[in-house]
Formats: C-alpha cells, structure tokens, sequence
C-alpha cells in the first residue's frame, strides 16, 4: 500500500472517478438512508461553540422537519421524539434537540407536557428555515462545508493509522448542509480541492481510499476552515508571517520556508517540523513537563534552522529528541505524523 505525496490533475481524476464507480456500486447494494457513524464534527445534537445553524449535525435537518409538519398542520405542536425515531437515532436526547432550538429563538415548547418535547416553530424558526432554505441553493457554500465537514471527519476517523473510503463520509451526519444532503458531486468536487492544496492523498489499494497528510492534520488542529489554510500568505523568503503560541513555540504554515546559507543546507523540512510541534503539543495529553520540554526542543530546532549556517549535527539531534518525545506521546495520529515529519527530515539531511 504505497502512498503518493505528489498528485497531479490527471491522478486526482482517476481518483475521482474511481471514487464516484465505487460510491454508485455501494449505493446500489447499500442505500444510504440513515448515518450510521457518529464520527462528525459535532456529536449528536450539541453544538460546538459558535458552530453555525446551516452546519449543525441535526438541529437544521429537525427544523426542516418541522417545517414540513407545520405545512401540512398549521397551528399544531409535534413531539420531537418522532424525529429522533423516524431518523434512527437512538443516541439522541430529544428534550436537548428541542431545548437546543428554543435557545435560539426558533421554537416553543409545550411546557405543560411531561417531556417538554412537543414544539411548535416561532416566526424567528421560520425565518430560518427560509434562510436554510437559501443556503441549500449556494453552492459556494454547500463545498466550504463538504471540504471543512471531510477534513475533519477524515482526521477523526484516520486516528486508527488506517486510510478509509471517501464515500463513508456521506454515511454520517457531517454530510448534510443547511438541513440538506450532500451529493457524491460534491464530495467529488471537495476531495479535488483537498488534493490538489496537499491536505489529503491517495492511497493505492483496492478500492481506493484517502489518507490526510500533514499538512491536513495542521488544517485540522488549527481549528480553521480549509480556506483559512489555504489562504494563508506563503511568502517563501520570511518567517515573519508566523507567532509564537502560548508556550512561545513558533506554529504556522512552514511548508514554504526558504533560507540561503553558505553550508547548501535545505533547513525546511526541520522548520516544519518545529511548527507543526508548536501546533500539536497541547493536544497529545503529555505531563506538563514533558509537553514543555517538547515545545522547548522544537523552539531550539526553529533557531537552529533559521539561523545563517544551521548545522546538520545540531538539526539532526534536535529533531531526534523531538521524535523521542512524540513516541512517548503515544500512537496518536497527531505524534504519528509528527514522527513521520521527523524521520523524513533527518533522512533527507544524510542523503
């Protein structure tokens, strides 16, 4: 099972279309009806902080529900209860989803009922639905959310080191926009745009699946969208585009840093390394300590890198500290990654 760091349009071509073979085979045998995974970017009903409306896991599918019953039964109040059966979810509290949608204005609860499930849309709830309503015929927006939805799916799911189908994703709840389904087009069309900015690859095995790539692990843990990343200035010749964390560890988008020095060092492969550091270390569950430590070490690699004449002995044994320090991280993908980016770093130094 190799995988291909570079992907040219032609690749990313086949690869769509063996994608879209494959989906259309498994759609035929397995209808899609329901998700079956619960692998999204926000579990169940709750929202994420400050996660929009039209990007909800279900509360946008339930007040298209419930715009659906309100046409056909003015004036009548309906319990929640039966979405959350109609749609299988079992997980799902439905008191919460109704309580989530009276916070924002969009439905009353018939407070009188035991439950507190039975709801009727307010006229801010049909506002919005108009509003989701819109939002379904942009798609400009509908891809933003596929490719951010994806991404993060891919980075959950890829967290057991196994590359997984692209199709799977239209199976869980992150595969619908403003209450609506997305198309396998559009899957289509987001894993183009991921491929093709380096935030996930293909792996060659049969069928064909999708790996992310360090660069969507950075997209990821940034907590950005995708065009966040991909719109970042990329001057190639300057650091100055990038800031320490908390920590003061410098984290950013390093995949472009050049530097001339008189030893014909290329320094930016360790400069990447130090970055993407920066970014992960509060999320690989070390002791204070040793998390320290690790920020520590790869600020010293930062240095080392940037500075006139780096050093291959000095680059060599920072970054294998760093790699010590991120085995004992544990397998998590975000240190396996960090791994990876260490040992190609120290190999391309000694070719």
């Amino acid at each position: 099972m190799a995988r291909n760091p570079r992907i040219d349009r032609r690749a990313i071509d086949k690869l769509m279309k063996d994608i879209a073979k494959d989906f259309q085979r498994a759609s035929r045998k397995h209808p899609i009806r329901v998700p079956v995974s619960a692998e999204a970017t926000a579990a169940g009903g709750v929202l994420n902080g400050g996660e929009a409306l039209e990007s909800s896991t279900y509360l946008a599918r339930l007040l298209m529900w419930l715009d659906a019953h309100a046409q056909q039964h003015p004036g009548e109040y309906v319990d929640v209860t039966r979405f959350v059966e109609e749609y299988q979810l079992p997980g799902e509290d439905a008191s919460v989803l109704a309580l989530q949608l009276e916070q924002r204005g969009l439905v009353n609860i018939a407070r009188s009922l035991a439950d507190a499930t039975d709801v009727h849309l307010t006229d801010e709830g049909r506002i919005a639905v108009h509003q989701l309503k819109n939002l379904q015929r942009d798609r400009a927006a509908r891809l933003r959310h596929t490719m951010d939805a994806f991404l993060r799916w891919l980075f959950d799911t890829e967290g057991h080191q196994v590359p997984v189908h692209p199709a799977l994703f239209l199976a869980t709840p992150g595969s619908f926009f403003a209450g609506a389904e997305i198309s396998g087009t559009e899957l289509h069309q987001a894993l183009a745009y991921l491929a093709e900015h380096d935030l996930v690859e293909p792996v060659d095995t049969d069928p064909v699946t999708i790996a992310i790539t360090p660069q969507g692990v950075s997209c990821a843990l940034s907590g950005g969208s995708v065009q966040d990343h991909t719109n970042q200035p990329r001057s190639g010749a300057t650091y100055n585009n990038f800031l320490p964390n908390a920590q003061g560890v410098i984290i950013g988008e390093q995949q472009n840093f050049t530097q001339s020095n008189t030893g014909g060092i290329d320094p930016s492969a360790f400069v990447q390394l130090a970055g993407y550091v920066g970014q992960i270390s509060g999320t690989l569950g070390l002791a204070e300590p040793e998390r320290t430590e690790l920020e520590r070490v790869a600020q010293e690699l930062h240095d080392e890198a940037t500075s006139q004449e780096p050093q291959p002995g000095r680059l060599r044994q920072l970054a294998g500290r760093i790699k010590e320090g991120l085995l004992e991280a544990g397998s998590t993908m975000a240190a396996t990654v960090g791994i990876q980016m260490a040992e190609q770093a120290i190999g391309a130094l000694m070719q």
